[in-house]
């Protein structure tokens, strides 16, 4: 029985009479981009996260350079990250002319590594933020990173692309730092019908900057007191958004579920030896959603092998991610090699996604079972 790493349709069916409905009001407002749909889901974001200030825009990648923007870095400048993640959070560094440097990551969660992070602050020079990403959907170990940040005296930047709903004993993911930013790609937990983004800060005046930077750092109409760049949210993004989004903490405890699902078959049938499930940092502190799955993400030997065959037997599966950004051919410059980051490369060779939406029926379920143990040999 085939089944789909992930289905969109099927949580589209259900609202589709309610996302049909915000369509046609946008439409017949004819005010498509910011305007009241934006400002009432940032509202309404804002309140979901606990934070006075959230600022939609037009994409999770736009979203961090306009953070880095605002806070000014530029050349000569350093932004310290990881190298297993997604490419924009290091590509925006480049961008704007920073150097990124890179901090191994804890091999059970796949965040970047606290004590790393602390070795490299005490030898690095000009660090204008870190940025930890809140991979997969579990927070990273914000208090130690915090701290760390406060010794050196330097801001961070909470990259929760993956993360919205995610909570950790300090506060919501995004929300314990400086800034924190969510990308609404489709596939994420709270998806748009297209690219869209938020940042959410505590801070006025730096919400303030943030407004003006979207819009090409305009303040007032025609007037431009920096330069800024087109990174408006439109509103019919918002409009769908804000019709999914009292359903997110429904659909994260779905991925929850499935997850259990997954730990409990798999220990039933021994294969424990050959596998590894993901990590659950803050379970034992009892958060109330202290991973929200955006991916379940195993590590298995013969990686590679093992999904040929769930996908010749028709089960969807996805790599993330294959090649750490150390050694990617744009960042060659940096002068890292394989073997910079062990802990990134094993991840990279080792992880593997299996399905884990919301919808996921358990019968699928247990056919990706099934079939991965049976890959397993």
């Amino acid at each position: 029985m085939p089944v789909p790493l992930l289905d969109l349709r099927r949580q589209y069916a259900p609202l589709k009479d309610q996302f049909l409905a915000a369509i046609e009001e946008v439409c017949d407002s004819q005010a498509l981009v910011l305007g009241p749909k934006t400002e009432a889901f940032e509202r309404a974001v804002a309140e979901y996260v606990g934070v006075p200030h959230a600022i939609g825009v037009s994409s999770g990648t736009d979203a961090q350079l306009m953070i880095l923007m605002a806070l000014g870095v530029g050349p000569g400048d350093v932004v310290v990250t990881t190298p297993y993640t997604f490419f924009a959070t290091a590509g925006c560094v480049a961008r704007l002319g920073a150097r990124p440097v890179f901090v191994d990551i804890d091999p059970a969660t796949y965040n970047i590594d606290p004590e790393r992070l602390g070795e490299v602050l005490s030898v690095t020079k000009n660090v204008k933020a870190i940025i930890p990403v809140h991979l997969f959907g579990q927070c990273a170990d914000m208090e130690r990173i915090l701290n760390l940040g406060n010794i050196h005296g330097v801001p961070v930047i909470e990259d929760a692309a993956q993360a919205l709903g995610a909570r950790h004993p300090l506060g919501a993911a995004g929300a314990i730092g400086l800034a924190g930013y969510y990308s609404f790609y489709p596939t994420k937990n709270l998806g748009a019908f297209g690219d869209a983004g938020m940042v959410v800060c505590h801070d006025e005046a730096l919400a303030a900057k943030l407004r003006s930077l979207r819009n090409h750092g305009m303040e007032p109409r025609y007037y431009h007191s920096m330069i800024g760049g087109n990174f408006r949210i439109d509103a019919l993004q918002s409009a769908i958004l804000s019709i999914k989004l009292p359903h997110l903490d429904e659909w994260s405890a779905a991925r929850r579920k499935h997850a259990a699902y997954y730990r409990r078959a798999f220990e039933q049938r021994g294969v424990l030896d050959r596998l590894t499930f993901p990590a659950e940092s803050f379970a034992v502190s009892g958060v109330p959603n202290h991973h929200i799955y955006n991916q379940f993400i195993i590590r298995v030997e013969r990686r590679d092998l093992v999904r040929a065959a769930l996908n010749k037997a028709g089960v969807g599966t996805e790599v993330y991610y294959p090649l750490p950004l150390h050694e990617q051919e744009c960042f060659k410059y940096l002068g890292y090699r394989r073997g910079s980051f062990p802990e990134s490369e094993t991840a990279a060779h080792e992880t593997l996604a299996l399905p884990i939406f919301p919808e996921l029926t358990e019968v699928e379920q247990e056919e990706v079972v099934y079939q991965l143990v049976t890959a397993l040999g």
